[in-house]
This record gives C-alpha cells, sequence and structure tokens, in this order.
C-alpha cells in the first residue's frame, strides 16, 4: 500500500464517520497500491477498515503473489465471491461502496445483510484522487509532452490521402514510436461537417478544401493520461470559420486566466461560455467546459456550471471550450491545467493560433 494515500483515505472516513469502506474501481486500487488488476466480470474489492483490518478480495484467477501491504483473501470461480467478503465486513455497522461496484455484488451483500445500511463511499477517494501529489504532477507533465509531440507528428501527415480513420491509426504508431502506453481514449478526428459532431467516431470521411479538423487525442504513460483538442483548417477557411475560431481561441484563454486556488469550477466555465454566448453562439456550445483528469481520462470531477466546488492546487483538468454548427463547421480547442498556488500551469505547449494547413 502507498502509505501516504492510505492515510489520506482513512483520514477522510473518520471525517465521514464511516468505520467501512469497498474500492473496486481498479484505477482507485492502482492508486492506492501500485498494482494494476482488471477483473473482467469478477469480484475485486479491496476493504479498508478504520481499526486497520484491510482485506484485498481477489479471484485465484489472477497471479497477485507480490506483497502489496495488505493481506489478500482468495476465492475461486465456484465460491460465492461476495459471501467470503460477508464474512470479514462490520455487519452492524455502515459500509461505503463504489459508485462502479456491479448491482449483481452489491444486491448480493445487502441480502446477505453486510452492513446496517449502504451509502456511496467513493467520493471520498475521488476527491483525495482530485489533487495529484509532485510525483503524479511529473506524470501528467511527461504524458502531455509526449501528447504535444504526437499531434506535431499527426499534424505532419495531415493530406486527403488519408480519411479520419487512418489518420486514428497512423496516431497509434506515432504514440509507440515517441514510447507511450497506448491511446488514452479512442482519438477524435472529425472533417468537415463531421467536426460539428465533438464526439464523431472516425469513419472514411476525407478531406476537402476549407474544411475544420478537429483532432482530439491523448496517451498513456506511467498510468497517467493525457488529452488535448487542436483545430485547424485544409487549404483554407473562410471568414465565418475563422471568425468562429477566434471566438473559441480567446474563450480557452480566458478559462484558462481565471483558474486559480479558491475559484469555483463553475466561475471557470462562466469565464469561456459567457465569452461565446456574448459572440452570439452560445447555443452551439453545447458541453461543459472541461473534465478532471489523472489515472483515468475522465477522473471525478468537471467544469462546469453545475459544479460549485472550489478549485485547490494540484488538481488537473482540461479546458476545452467549443463551437459547433451542424452541417457545416466545428471548433474545439483543448489544454490540460495544473494549478498551482498561484494559478495554473498549461500542460500543453502545442500552438494553438489559427492554422491553415495543406
Amino acid at each position: 500500500m502507498i502509505l501516504e494515500r492510505l492515510e489520506k483515505v482513512l483520514k477522510a472516513m473518520e471525517k465521514e464517520r464511516l468505520a467501512q469502506l469497498l474500492i473496486s474501481d481498479p484505477s482507485s486500487i492502482f492508486y492506492l497500491t501500485g498494482k494494476w488488476i482488471h477483473p473482467g466480470e469478477r469480484m475485486l474489492v479491496l476493504y479498508l477498515n478504520a481499526n486497520g483490518n484491510h482485506k484485498l478480495f481477489i479471484n485465484e484467477l489472477f497471479p497477485v503473489y507480490e506483497d502489496l501491504g495488505v493481506e489478500k483473501v482468495w476465492f475461486t470461480d465456484i465460491q460465492d465471491s461476495v459471501e467470503v467478503l460477508a464474512n470479514y465486513v462490520e455487519k452492524e455497522k455502515v459500509i461505503g461502496i463504489d459508485k462502479n461496484w456491479p448491482s449483481r455484488f452489491l444486491i448480493r451483500l445487502m441480502e446477505l445483510k453486510g452492513g446496517s445500511a449502504f451509502i456511496n463511499g467513493s467520493k471520498i477517494i475521488d476527491k483525495i484522487r482530485m489533487r495529484k501529489d509532485e510525483k503524479e504532477q511529473d506524470l501528467m507533465r511527461e504524458a502531455s509532452k509526449l501528447n504535444d509531440k504526437g499531434i506535431e507528428k499527426l499534424m505532419a501527415l495531415i493530406s486527403n490521402k488519408y480519411d479520419e480513420k487512418k489518420m486514428g491509426q497512423m496516431l497509434l504508431d506515432i504514440y509507440e514510436e515517441l514510447g507511450a502506453d497506448g491511446f488514452s481514449f479512442d482519438p477524435i478526428v472529425a472533417y468537415g461537417a463531421n467536426a460539428a459532431d465533438p464526439h464523431h467516431s472516425p469513419d472514411g470521411s476525407t478531406l476537402k478544401e476549407g474544411d475544420s479538423i478537429i483532432m482530439d487525442i491523448g496517451c498513456v504513460k506511467n498510468s497517467y493520461c493525457s488529452d488535448m483538442t487542436r483545430t485547424v483548417f485544409y487549404k483554407t477557411a473562410s471568414e465565418k470559420a475563422k471568425e468562429i475560431y477566434n471566438i473559441v481561441l480567446e474563450a480557452n484563454k480566458k478559462a484558462i486566466a481565471a483558474v486559480k486556488p479558491g475559484v469555483r469550477f463553475c466561475d471557470i466555465d462562466a469565464a469561456a461560455r459567457n465569452h461565446i454566448e456574448a459572440a452570439g453562439y452560445g447555443k452551439y456550445f453545447t458541453h461543459r467546459t472541461g473534465h478532471a483528469i489523472g489515472i483515468d481520462v475522465h477522473d471525478f470531477g468537471d467544469v462546469s456550471s453545475a459544479n460549485t466546488d472550489v478549485v485547490e492546487p494540484g488538481m488537473c483538468f482540461s479546458i476545452e471550450p467549443g463551437i459547433y454548427l451542424t452541417g457545416e463547421v466545428g471548433v474545439r480547442i483543448e489544454d490540460l491545467v495544473l494549478v498551482t498556488e498561484d494559478g495554473c500551469e498549461v500542460l500543453n505547449q502545442y500552438d494553438k493560433e489559427l492554422k491553415i494547413i495543406g
């Protein structure tokens, strides 16, 4: 177990008066143990108890024999894994459940009366993971540097010879060449009218003169994710397209300038959204301004009008305003920011001024 992180979780449990907590999310288990375990449909649970009687419940299928600093409780495919777990929990006390724990396990634990009450315990570790320690901050920087190099190489390949799907395939080769550990999410490459779909799935579309090109890409390095978006234009750009681009760019810059400790996430969202609304395109900015990122490309927390939480040093999240005109053009510009003691550090250094390529 990584003791500093475990201690933070136990202190948060004490503050919430929660005596026991089940963690099943592989990312959170990795965060606390340094070990990735992907259980598929089988049960995997790290059980934390305020009295220190921690256990890792794991199927014998998985060869995790190194010392993780926590006692392992093994079970087989023919055992009732939840019944094994129920023999260790304190049934007379409230138990915190992982938000991602499948209902088939939770319902079975409830049938076995595995706690006096069941609550969502994920907010405890989610909020701790939001603030990256120094080691994590360095890992985020490293992943983003690779992503900057990746998009530079991808930009050089832009041509009407390659459709959207092929560009994504070539990006994987680029990441492997750079030493990344693969995608942090399936890349979005969108040409022309496709760019007006914020989550477009790359297809066989090829480039036409005047198309906007959205490239939303990210890689993983040492278990930490990167994410960035750049929009460029092929051969030419209409005056309207240029106008939209510059509005989005200014919204991106205004939101980044608003990031500092003590500011609410909703105020950062407003910095971007108000600028786009003032320009007359508010209804075409159809998503939140950003999301938290770390071990998962979408960690807990977001930059939205509904989030009144306060920004703290060590938090890392995206700033990605966009404007999407159906059937015409789409523009999104995304950077990751890492909150410092008096502002923020922008992790993406690849140029984001308007570019016409080809």
